[in-house]
C-alpha cells in the first residue's frame, strides 16, 4: 500500500550533463518498494507545479532503509528538485505501480536499458544477481557522454554490451540491434526458453525489443514510460492499448508483458 513519506536527503549529486542521483532516507518505502516500481516526488514545497514527478526506484535497500533515484532535469518540476540540498525533506507518494515478475525457473536474465531506461533495471540487476545463472546487460544511449550505470552495472555481471547512435562508445546502432545480434550470435533455441528479456527506454526501442522476444519466442517483461498525473489510476491520463484494454501505466505498470502491448 502506498503512502505519502517524508524522505530525508542523503546525498545528491550531479552525474551527467543533465543527469542526478538522489538518496533518500525512508524506513517505509524503501522496505516494500520491489524493482520496476517508482514514486511520486513533490518537488517543491508550493502548489507549483501542482502535480508530482513519477520517478522510478533507481536502487532499493532495504537494510539501510534508503531508496535511489536516477533523473534527468528536462522540466520545470525536476529543475527544482536538483535544488534540495542533504539534509532537507521530500515528499514521495509510493511505492507505486507493479513491478518486475521474477520466474526463479528463468536462469538468464537479459537487461536491456535505453538513455533514461536504466533507472529502474539497476535495482533489478541488483535484486537478481544472486539468484540468476546467468545476467547479461545490454545498454543504448545517444553518445558516450550520455551512457549511463555502466560502473553499477558492472557490479552485478561482467558481460555488458554496449551501443551509442553516433559509434562514439561500444557498437555504433541502437540497442535493439545488439540485442538482436547477441540473442543470434550466444543464445540458441534451447536457452531461449529459459531466458527473460527485461526491458525499459523510449517507446520505439521497447516496441523493437517486443518484436524481437516474440520472433526468438523469448518472454519479455518491459517497463512503460508515459505522461503521468495522479499515479493511482484515478485521472486515467496514462492509459495505453492492451490485448485486454485500456490498462493505466501507473497502476496496472508500469511493467507489462512485451506480448500484452498493442502498437498500432
Amino acid at each position: 500500500m502506498p503512502i505519502q513519506e517524508k524522505c530525508q536527503v542523503l546525498d545528491h549529486k550531479k552525474v551527467g550533463p543533465k543527469h542526478y542521483q538522489l538518496i533518500l532516507s525512508s524506513p517505509y518505502i524503501s522496505s516494500h518498494a520491489e524493482p520496476g516500481q517508482f514514486v511520486n516526488i513533490r518537488c517543491s514545497e508550493s502548489c507549483d507545479p501542482l502535480l508530482r514527478r513519477p520517478l522510478s526506484l533507481h536502487r532499493i535497500s532495504k537494510g539501510h532503509k534508503t531508496f535511489e533515484l536516477l533523473y534527468e532535469a528536462v522540466g520545470k518540476g525536476t529543475e527544482l528538485l536538483t535544488k534540495y540540498f542533504v539534509g532537507e525533506e521530500i515528499n514521495a507518494l509510493g511505492p507505486l505501480g507493479e513491478g518486475f515478475k521474477i520466474n526463479p525457473q528463468k536462469q538468464i536474465a537479459i537487461i536491456v536499458g535505453g538513455g533514461m531506461g536504466v533507472a529502474p533495471l539497476l535495482a533489478l540487476a541488483e535484486a537478481i544477481k544472486d539468484k540468476i545463472k546467468a545476467i547479461y546487460v545490454l545498454i543504448g544511449a545517444k553518445s558516450r557522454g550520455l551512457v549511463l550505470c555502466e560502473e553499477d552495472f558492472k557490479k552485478t555481471t561482467d558481460q555488458i554490451l554496449l551501443a551509442t547512435d553516433d559509434g562514439s562508445y561500444g557498437k555504433k546502432g541502437l540497442v535493439s540491434d545488439i540485442l538482436l545480434d547477441f540473442l543470434n550470435d550466444r543464445l540458441g533455441t534451447r536457452d531461449s526458453g529459459l531466458a527473460t528479456i527485461y526491458a525499459c527506454g523510449p517507446k520505439p526501442m521497447l516496441r523493437a525489443i517486443s518484436e524481437i522476444a516474440f520472433q526468438k519466442k523469448i518472454d519479455c517483461q518491459i517497463s512503460m514510460e508515459e505522461r503521468m498525473a495522479c499515479g493511482i489510476g484515478a485521472c486515467k491520463g496514462c492509459a495505453i492499448k492492451t490485448k485486454n484494454g485500456y490498462k493505466m501505466v501507473c497502476k496496472d505498470g508500469p511493467v507489462f508483458e512485451a506480448k500484452e502491448i498493442l502498437w498500432k
